[in-house]
């Protein structure tokens, strides 16, 4: 789900509850995180059009069936406790042999997949949303890349939950400071929309910009 169209879905949401792609962008990069959702900065490139567009289809509420699964689109997400909020692309409930149906998670992602491990936070945490609200355990999801269309089988590991978890954590620490993490030149910043923005060439010149500022207004 992009970041774009999360928003409050239940009445009784309040403002302290943080949309699921923030956690996205929190694993991704914490500066891009807060430039998003505390400054309201948001700057569109091929990626985030691309991305955006890959989500069309998923973002578009609706129900089927196909060979006996159950999918709905664009299905509401929250949880009281890790106090976030979204929409999951897809929710497929899969048939069990004693009648029951087990709920599997699919998101939509633009690319392939990447190492920040992102995504896969953020399909957990639709999954301990999905736990929450229905009652049964979510052991797995997948994430459909469709620059290859393919689906990637993510399990829900105690390992993942408990990165998910922190990075929820983390979210509400970094969204309840309302302060902007300092710029840190990495290679993943060469594709990022709020490069130009967020200007992290300048933290290889901090000395000289400090040094520069001390004498500005001396006369």
């Amino acid at each position: 789900m992009s970041a774009t169209d999360e928003v409050a879905l239940d009445g009784e949401l309040d403002a302290a509850r943080l949309p699921l792609s923030a956690l996205n962008h929190l694993v991704f990069c914490e500066r891009r995180c807060a430039l998003i959702h505390i400054e309201g900065v948001f700057v569109q490139n091929a990626f985030t059009v691309e991305g955006t567009l890959a989500h069309e289809a998923a973002d578009l509420s609706g129900y089927e069936v196909r060979e006996g699964v159950r999918m709905l689109h664009a299905l509401p997400l929250w949880s009281a406790r890790l106090k976030l909020s979204g929409k999951a692309d897809i929710i497929e409930f899969r048939p069990n042999s004693d009648g029951s149906e087990t709920p599997f998670p699919v998101e939509y992602k633009r690319g392939r997949r990447n190492r920040w491990q992102n995504d896969d936070v953020q399909l957990c945490a639709q999954a301990l949303c999905l736990e929450e609200i229905l009652l049964t355990e979510v052991p797995r999801g997948a994430i459909f890349h469709v620059s290859t269309k393919r689906r990637r089988e993510v399990e829900f590991t105690r390992q993942l939950r408990d990165q998910t978890e922190a990075a929820v954590s983390r979210l509400h620490e970094l969204m309840g400071s309302r302060e902007i993490p300092p710029a840190v030149l990495m290679p993943k910043c060469e594709g990022c929309s709020l490069h130009e923005i967020c200007m992290p060439e300048l933290s290889l010149r901090s000395t000289e910009i400090e040094a520069a500022s001390a004498h500005l207004f001396r006369f």
